[in-house]
């Protein structure tokens, strides 16, 4: 199985798009004509200095992902199983699945970007080598409520995003619990509740569009899930204020058997998130080959093999006991015993199992999709 991915805000350089600039000179024009200046020019010579711009970031990153999957086709047109875009990239991922046409995507984009472009002043920051839950708990230790989550894009790094006061004193919470703290040159507190005005205006400006009917299943950002066609405007909607939970997209799509990632648009910043969630979930999924004593010394937290069980495999799922071999099913999800024992229940016993007593079976992701 196979997923293209596209990108969102960071992945942008001036010189981005050159060939395909070259090579797809009607959607140029077009896009010309939608945002009444040269995307060409903005994308390779940028005069004003306005790609790092968030107005002009995003129809410069959508023009061009767009176009690449347009050029992947031409090499390529076998279908894929999956599109998943993150933030921005989501609307890229509408436009490869058929949902709406270059144009509307594009009309759609340089709206979003106009309207989160003149949010109130706020800040983001990246947050590595700490886990949501920790983080959370050490936001809320700190009375630093007035942070949101904002990207969760793999099990090592999350970004928040806040109010500029409050972004900068959390710095010293954050590094004092052990995690790495980057803050972002961005304007505003995206993906957060002060985007809140912003979004009203864009959920009065979406009303006015339609979509069609989704020819490959789109991840979209707020559920982690496909989206349905009646659900797209919505989503789109909610994604302004909401996290981007890339980290739970990912792992979706990992659950579908063998699934394959090809990331189309400047940079490879999408590629190297998806092999560190890949990396967390190989060392979650081998708990089993372990002693309980094992277990301890992997990366994840036993909340964290919790959520990746929960995520990758639904109850019902068929596992082999590793010190019988005998076959059973789960019978509900994995939960936290004792304060720190990742555990879940089996049909026909009466008590838990550690996660690392059992294995689940191949076939059984086969079982999830077809679910």
């Amino acid at each position: 199985m196979k997923t293209y991915i596209f990108p969102g805000q960071g992945s942008q350089y001036v010189g981005m798009g050159k060939k395909l600039f070259v090579e797809f000179t009607q959607h140029v024009e077009l896009a010309n004509d939608i945002l009444g200046y040269s995307v060409t020019e903005l994308c390779l010579a940028d005069p004003k200095k306005q790609l790092n711009n968030t107005q002009f970031t995003q129809p410069a990153l959508y023009v061009v992902s767009a176009l690449a999957y347009l050029q992947q086709q031409k090499h390529d047109a076998s279908p894929v199983d999956y599109f998943a875009g993150h933030s921005l990239g989501e609307y890229t991922a509408l436009f490869a699945a058929g949902a709406m046409s270059f144009e509307t995507g594009l009309k759609l984009v340089k709206k979003r970007g106009e309207l989160m472009s003149q949010a109130a002043s706020g800040a983001m920051a990246a947050v590595l080598n700490v886990d949501e839950l920790n983080l959370r708990t050490c936001l809320q230790a700190h009375n630093l409520m007035g942070i949101d989550i904002a990207n969760l894009n793999s099990p090592d790094q999350i970004v928040i995003s806040g109010l500029v006061d409050d972004i900068n004193r959390s710095q010293h919470s954050i590094e004092q619990l052990g995690g790495r703290f980057i803050k972002l040159n961005t304007s505003g507190a995206f993906h957060s509740r002060y985007m809140a005005p912003a979004q009203q205006e864009f959920a009065q400006y979406i009303a006015d569009f339609d979509f069609s009917s989704l020819q490959t299943p789109v991840i979209a950002n707020v559920t982690a899930k496909p989206v349905m066609e009646k659900e797209i405007a919505h989503c789109l909607i909610e994604q302004l204020t909401q996290p981007v939970k890339w980290t739970q997209s990912i792992e979706f799509l990992l659950a579908q058997r063998e699934m394959a990632f090809e990331e189309l648009g400047p940079k490879k910043v999408l590629t190297k998130l998806v092999d560190s969630i890949t990396s967390h979930r190989d060392a979650a999924l081998h708990i089993g080959a372990h002693k309980p004593t094992d277990t301890a010394q992997t990366s994840l937290t036993p909340q964290q093999q919790i959520d990746t069980w929960n995520t990758t495999y639904p109850i019902g799922t068929e596992v082999k006991l590793n010190k019988t071999g005998k076959i059973c099913s789960t019978r509900a999800q994995a939960t936290l015993s004792f304060g720190h024992r990742p555990t879940i229940y089996l049909h026909d016993y009466g008590g838990y199992f550690h996660l690392s007593e059992l294995s689940p079976l191949p076939q059984v992701v086969k079982k999830a999709t077809e679910a």
